[in-house]
Formats: structure tokens, C-alpha cells, sequence
């Protein structure tokens, strides 16, 4: 489980910087205000996280339920909330109702997963959905140049395998992508800017967290390794 510092946010678009020797830098645009909501700590709940808000509610959209949470921890109701675990040491660091500034959290250059929805495309045929080729275009092919052709066989086992391309729903679906590289924080716009592209469409909630598994960059805390016998 992904336990290094994060924020939620809102993907507002892609834009490019130029480096020094004059290469272009495709890169996204994350708009991250979070506020801190509430915590959870191990004596209460056995486990240490952030309860990150962003998005300010309307009252009159705010169920009784709900009312009565966001008034218990003094905090204005939040539109969307995402729990974020952590350890103690780190979640120490914020009070409840503070709110996360990016430089507290990245630094540039560093890796960073990216978490969210894709775009949703409808549904689509296996040429779109799978990547298949189609059927040829000549030769007396008809009606036929974007089918997927055979799905199974005739007689043994006289059925359709699992795991076949079939056409159907697609996009939607969360997606995270690893070891994506910070290119700039502003923090007094709220903005992280990340390298490439990230999934989702304009608006679209994305979490971005400490990277997993990265490789280079900002270096993750070693693990002692067992000794040999």
C-alpha cells in the first residue's frame, strides 16, 4: 500500500515548458487546494491517515449526515474526500482545517504516481477497445473489415475461452501511472505541473502520491535487507 505523501486535485489541461538546451516538455496541469479534514491515529481507528477535502459544498447540498460530520471537526463542508495513509510522524505535521500547501509535499524533479479515471469512450468495437487490426479490405471481404473474427472453435471444446476481445464498455476505468516526473510547483497558484500525459479527462479528480517504485529521482528510504547465511 502507496503510504507516501500525496494531494487530490483537479486536471486542468496540458501546456509545455522549454528546457535549457531547447527540447520540448509535454506536461499536465494539476490543481490541488486540499484541506486537511480529519486524521486518523492508532489508538482510535488502528491506523495512521489524512482525510484530504477539496471543493467547497453548498449547505443546502449537504446532507444532515454529513452537516454534522464537517461541523463536529469545525471544517466547511468539502465536495470530494479522499482518505490518504500515512505514517503517524507525517500526519503529526497538519492540523485539522490547515491547508496543504504542494511544497510541502513534492519537489521538483521528483516521482509521483498518478491515480485516476479515464476518459470514458462508450461502447466501443475490438479494433478501438483491443487494438486489433480487422479484416482485410479486399479479395471479396464484406461487412467484415472491422469484426474480430473467430472466437472460438467448432467442436473441442465447442465453446468460447475466457479472457477473448469482445467489443463492449470502454475507458472509465481507474488507472493509475507510475514513476511520472515533477517538472514544477507552484505553490502559491496551487499548481503541480507533471511530466506527460496522466489519465482522465479536464476536471477529472486525480490523486498524485510519492512514487512506489521509483527509479531515480528524489531517493526513497532504504529497507535493510536480511543478511545471507
Amino acid at each position: 500500500m502507496n503510504q507516501y505523501p500525496g494531494v487530490i486535485g483537479r486536471k486542468l489541461g496540458m501546456t509545455q515548458f522549454f528546457a535549457n538546451d531547447g527540447t520540448v516538455v509535454p506536461c499536465t496541469v494539476v490543481e490541488a487546494r486540499p484541506l486537511v479534514v480529519t486524521k486518523r491515529t492508532p489508538d482510535r481507528d488502528g491506523y495512521s491517515a489524512l482525510v484530504l477535502g477539496i471543493g467547497e459544498r453548498k449547505p443546502k447540498h449537504t446532507s444532515k449526515p454529513a452537516a454534522g460530520f464537517f461541523g463536529k471537526v469545525g471544517v466547511s463542508p468539502r465536495r470530494t474526500l479522499r482518505e490518504l495513509r500515512c505514517s503517524a510522524e507525517y500526519a503529526a505535521g497538519f492540523e485539522v482545517g490547515a491547508e496543504v500547501r504542494l511544497d510541502q509535499v513534492f519537489k521538483e524533479g521528483q516521482l509521483v504516481d498518478v491515480q485516476s479515471f479515464s476518459r470514458g469512450r462508450g461502447f466501443s468495437g475490438v479494433m478501438r477497445r483491443h487494438n486489433y487490426s480487422g479484416q482485410k479490405s479486399t479479395h471479396g471481404s464484406h461487412e467484415y473489415k472491422r469484426h474480430g473474427g473467430s472466437i472460438g472453435t467448432n467442436m473441442t471444446p465447442g465453446r468460447t475461452l475466457p479472457g477473448v476481445g469482445m467489443p463492449g464498455q470502454h475507458g472509465n476505468k481507474q488507472v493509475s501511472v507510475l514513476n511520472q516526473r515533477v517538472v514544477k510547483v507552484l505553490p502559491d497558484e496551487h499548481l503541480i505541473f507533471i511530466y506527460g500525459g496522466i489519465p482522465g479527462a479536464k476536471n477529472a479528480l486525480v490523486m498524485v502520491r510519492g512514487a512506489v517504485k521509483a527509479q531515480g529521482g528524489i531517493p526513497r528510504p532504504k529497507r535493510e535487507q536480511p543478511k545471507k547465511k
